[in-house]
Formats: C-alpha cells, structure tokens, sequence
C-alpha cells in the first residue's frame, strides 16, 4: 500500500513497485483508481486497512508519502504554533496513524515493512513548521522500528531534499542534493523488498545529505 499514491512521489513509487511485480495499492483521499483514505482520520485508516486484508489477505508493506506540500505552508506563520501543530498532525502523526494499523497485521504475519517519507528540513533551522514536522516523523519511526526490532518486521525513512524531475547535479554548502521522484522511488523499492530486511531503524537521505554538516 502507497499512502499518497497519488502525489509527486507517491506516483512514482507505485509504478516502480509494480516495474517489480509486486501488487501495489494507491490510496489516497482522492484516489480514483485505487484506496480511499484520509490519513488524519483514524476510522477512515481502520477501513482502508481491513479492506485490504480482506481483499487480499495479506499486508507485506506500507509506504507513507501523505503530506502536505511544504508549498503549502505559509512563510510567514512558519513559528506559529497552530501551523506547527496542524504540520505534525498532517504529516507525523498521520505517518503513526498508519503504522499502528499495519504493524498488527504485519506482526501476526512475522513480515513487514513500512517506509516513511520526510524531508531533509528536519535537519535545518530556520523554518520550525518545516523542521519539526519532519523531525517528528524520523524520531516516530526510529522509536517503531526499536519496538519491533527482531521481528521480520523493519521501519525506515526516507528524506529527500529538493524533488524535482531534473535534478541538479550540483549541491550547494548548507543543502541537501536534490532528487527526483523516480530515484526516491528506487531506494523505497529496495527498502521495502526482502533484500532490505537487516536494515531497520534509519533515516536515509537522497541526493544528498545537507553539505556541509554531519550526522552521527
């Protein structure tokens, strides 16, 4: 399943996973050929996830690209609280929304895998709304991916600077490279897959990390 399957990226990791064969779901709030879901509603998650199981009947991954476009948020509120809160919601909290629905599944099966995508603000100040959001999502899957360590089922981000379709080689000191939507896709694919399953727990940059600063 790729909540946010219909967006920039979601679109992208959809038709790479189908590329491998796997059978791929889009939902979304809008989707019209595939799940509807809002990931801020809890019930909406719930019914999304059943209907999977009893279409399918089995779960084997989730990846979770749902958020707002940072396009969408408004510079000039980018430390107002309510911004700030209404960001984390969106975008962290609907990234734990969706994992605790899966995880259960995914448990009972000894097989999981679930992906979420951030973003390389996490790592930057100078925009709370865009740093926290982010950050939020990384610590929530960090703190998952401990709890079901040992499991067959593993819990990584995925945190892209700049997306574009023409990504530029070149990366300026204090960003992140940029990166298009068919190379983030790439790296999800392998996350996802069972070649990936000793790797858990991490936060993986595409195109680049931020230059210029370290992460240990």
């Amino acid at each position: 399943m790729v909540v946010g399957g219909t967006g920039l990226i979601g679109r992208a990791v959809v038709e790479r996973l189908r590329e491998e064969g796997a059978t791929t779901l889009a939902a979304s709030r809008h989707a019209e050929d595939g799940i509807v879901l809002d990931a801020q509603d809890p019930d909406s998650v719930q019914a999304a996830f059943d209907g999977v199981l009893e279409q399918h009947g089995r779960l084997d991954a989730v990846v979770i690209a749902a958020a707002p476009s940072a396009q969408t948020l408004d510079a000039s509120r980018n430390a107002d609280p309510e911004q700030v809160l209404g960001a984390i919601d969106a975008k962290a909290m609907s990234f734990l929304r969706l994992a605790n629905a899966a995880l259960p599944i995914m448990s009972r099966a000894g097989y999981g895998r679930i992906v979420g995508v951030s973003g390389q603000n996490a790592f930057l100040t100078g925009n709370v709304t865009g740093s926290v959001r982010n950050a939020a999502l990384i610590i929530t899957a960090k703190n998952l991916a401990d709890s079901v360590a040992g499991t067959g089922i593993t819990v990584n981000t995925v945190n892209p600077g700049i997306v574009s379709e023409t990504p530029a080689a070149a990366v300026e000191p204090g960003r992140g490279g940029e990166s298009s939507p068919r190379q983030i896709a790439d790296l999800i694919t392998f996350l996802v897959s069972p070649l990936a399953g000793a790797i858990s727990g991490e936060s993986i940059a595409v195109g680049h990390r931020v230059r210029g600063v370290t992460s240990l």
